[in-house]
């Protein structure tokens, strides 16, 4: 469209979406074929927001100034660069089902 807006060809599965674009929007392109993730199985609700969902705990700490718990969260549809540490009490309050078949208490 010009220089800071773009149209994208999306999906018909995605063809609800607006495919106009500021630049500040999009990623840079991602080069490596193995890093393109398929958007087989990607949820949207009603507003047509993309449903985020944590695939396993990978890792943890605490904060040791405020005492807070930490889990390297694996998200679904997302590469390994994008995965991030978030409080451990709101990932088993939100998603206890990743917890269902181990406990962690005593761990850290």
């Amino acid at each position: 469209m010009g220089k800071v807006a773009y149209h994208l060809d999306l999906s018909d599965e995605l063809s609800q979406i607006h495919n106009t674009f500021h630049v500040s929007q999009l990623p840079k392109c991602v080069t490596d074929v193995a890093a393109v993730i398929s958007s087989d199985g990607i949820q949207v609700d009603e507003g047509l927001n993309y449903i985020e969902q944590p695939v396993a705990d990978l890792d943890r700490q605490i904060n040791v100034l405020k005492v807070v718990k930490l889990v390297k969260m694996q998200w679904k549809h997302r590469r390994a660069s994008e995965w991030k540490w978030e409080p451990e009490d709101e990932m088993r309050e939100h998603y206890p089902d990743l917890y269902a078949s181990a406990d962690f208490e005593d761990e850290v």
